[in-house]
């Protein structure tokens, strides 16, 4: 790691890194600019063995001896330095910024595929990272997310993901076509809603499966859910009548795995 002291928080190169607490800047910015941040060491490291370019990595010098094997520029600044060019206490210690990759088409990330997760306009992001790491922790195989839907790059997903964003192929998909194209895949179309809907463990699997799960609060739009093939729901007690939508999720994908 080539190590280059800065202390001037106005430095323009420590861009990558400036107001990480602007979410509405933050999103828009890092899309367009073709770039994403991953935050502490085992993150920034599973962002390279996933092949990702960095670009440049921001630290103090207690972390920086952690990534002193990593192929990049780090910016070592101050504790207040970096504080104030974050705009937040960074407790995980390196930041490190990487190049976007372009997405894979619908069909790849649906080929010789047979558990996919489809997420409908999520806004959480941590919503978006934890159905990420639960996917990849109980063995399905690919996600697709609807234009609306949180970047699943955004630093908080990554974050609550712990790296398993780089971990499973994913895509977006289209609203008004994105169905069809995943039916016509092989896949049944499976939505997860607590309203007309067969318990989920009086099912038998699909054999090739996409879940649909929906926005927090209102759920899998009407549309999709008129065209879903089947409904399923995670039955309830206690006057419970749903969960946080990661969570069901990661039930769901439990029960049809």
């Amino acid at each position: 790691m080539r190590v280059v002291e800065i202390r001037d928080p106005a430095d323009p190169r420590l861009r990558d890194f400036l107001g990480l607490r602007d979410v509405q800047m933050r999103t828009s910015r890092e899309p367009a600019e073709g770039f994403f941040l991953a935050e502490g060491a085992l993150t920034i490291r599973r962002a390279l063995a996933a092949g990702y370019r960095p670009r440049s990595v921001l630290t103090t010098e207690r972390w920086a001896t952690e990534l002193d094997d990593v192929d990049a520029t780090a910016y070592m600044v101050p504790l207040d330095v970096l504080r104030t060019t974050t705009g937040y206490p960074v407790h995980r210690g390196a930041l490190a910024s990487f190049d976007r990759r372009p997405l894979p088409p619908v069909d790849e990330v649906l080929a010789d595929r047979s558990r996919i997760v489809v997420l409908e306009d999520l806004v959480d992001h941590t919503n978006v990272g934890a159905i990420f790491r639960s996917a990849a922790a109980l063995g399905w195989h690919g996600v697709l997310v609807t234009p609306r839907c949180g970047d699943p790059l955004y630093r908080r997903a990554v974050r609550t993901s712990m790296g398993a964003v780089f971990a499973v192929p994913w895509t977006t998909v289209d609203r008004a076509t994105g169905l069809d194209a995943i039916r016509a895949a092989g896949f049944t179309v499976v939505a997860l809603t607590p309203d007309d809907a067969t318990d989920i463990d009086a099912i038998e699997p699909p054999a090739r499966c996409a879940l649909i799960v929906g926005t927090e609060g209102p759920g899998v739009s009407a549309a999709w859910l008129a065209a879903s093939d089947m409904r399923v729901r995670i039955p309830m007690h206690a006057g419970i009548d749903s969960l946080n939508v990661s969570t069901a999720t990661a039930i769901a994908l439990y029960a049809l795995a």
